[in-house]
């Protein structure tokens, strides 16, 4: 038999979810007794039970936030967090940190301990692509809040970059210097590829399409971490190696540069490089290299602002995702391929 739910209450009595809602949590000032009856009567006819765990946890306060982070090696994640932590301690409230390693079953685990441990909120930045996962809270309008991806099927306050510009941003300066043959380098996109790997390949299309240059396949490498280096090994020995590298998140730029240096392969003297997300270690590398900024801290501030809203209003929020515009960081690692042409490559000795 079908669980029933605050949708089946709501229709049956011919109100919204927000006002069933307020009806359960026992806040009657804008609802009219009629209402208040009505609502009551069809709680009584169907025998429905509330979700009392996730009602109480909106009813008492423990001034506690979870935040669980898919990777926290991404610096994206980090800075976010510091964003979150100070902008929600400014207002008294503490906050859990928790890391799935990218793994959804953690990620689970971690939901069910947070709201154990009666969080007045959680803000995901989401492992898993499982909208059951987060089905009951959105249900019982519990304040919730993603950061950096998004899940078919879930329907929440949702912030991240504007993915798809970053990657035509990088794309677009390597052309603007003269490149045409660009290569990307990706995390796995996989069967459900998650939000910023598979909009940052589409930009990629896009731009390359926009700017009249050929699709190749073989220069859309898309990988586990260890196996970057096979794969830039593979675009050295092309017959047409690229020119220009469009590296996807600041681990795979990590790689790149690692690689670089192993190589002696000179930057920009024979790879034009561009990496997403403004790491760090980008402006220390020698040559400082050209990145696309997304805005963390201010995303970070946000998100807060958001889990702040939901937590005090204690109502229903009209889902909004919200999109952040990337900058581009110009540094010394885009040069013309005139000067790489003549570049010889030799093959990678691992």
């Amino acid at each position: 038999m079908k669980k029933l739910t605050i949708e089946d209450v709501a229709q049956k009595a011919g109100v919204s979810k927000s006002t069933v809602s307020q009806f359960l949590n026992k806040r009657f000032k804008y609802m009219s007794e009629a209402t208040r009856n009505r609502i009551a009567e069809v709680i009584e006819e169907l025998n429905y039970q509330p979700n009392g765990l996730a009602r109480s946890l909106k009813q008492n306060r423990t001034h506690m936030v979870g935040i669980i982070v898919a990777n926290i090696d991404y610096s994206l994640s980090i800075q976010c967090i510091r964003a979150i932590e100070h902008e929600l301690q400014r207002h008294g409230i503490q906050v859990i940190i928790c890391n799935a390693d990218e793994n959804a079953e953690k990620e689970n685990t971690y939901v069910e301990t947070l709201i154990a441990r009666q969080v007045d909120g959680l803000i995901i930045f989401p492992a898993g692509h499982h909208p059951e996962t987060y089905g009951r809270l959105v249900e019982a309008e519990y304040p919730l809040v993603f950061m950096d991806r998004l899940v078919d099927g879930v329907t929440t306050q949702s912030l991240l970059l504007d993915n798809e510009m970053a990657a035509k941003t990088a794309v677009r300066e390597l052309v603007r210097h003269g490149h045409k043959d660009i290569a990307i380098l990706s995390l796995p996109l996989g069967e459900q590829a998650i939000t910023p790997r598979k909009e940052r390949m589409s930009g990629y299309k896009k731009a390359m399409e926009e700017a009249g240059l050929p699709l190749r396949a073989e220069y859309m490498c898309s990988v586990p971490r260890e196996d970057i280096s096979a794969a830039l090994n593979g675009l050295q020995r092309l017959q047409g190696p690229p020119t220009g590298l469009v590296a996807a998140n600041d681990l795979v730029l990590g790689e790149i540069l690692k690689y670089a240096n192993r190589q002696a392969v000179a930057i920009p003297g024979q790879w034009s490089v561009i990496g997403i997300d403004d790491a760090e270690f980008a402006q220390i590398y020698n040559p400082p290299i050209t990145t696309i900024r997304q805005p963390a801290y201010e995303m970070g501030v946000q998100a807060a602002k958001l889990m702040l809203s939901l937590i005090e209003d204690q109502g229903a929020a009209v889902p909004i995702t919200y999109r952040f515009p990337p900058s581009l960081q110009p540094g010394q690692s885009v040069g013309a391929p005139s000067l790489q042409s003549g570049a010889v490559h030799p093959p990678a000795r691992d």
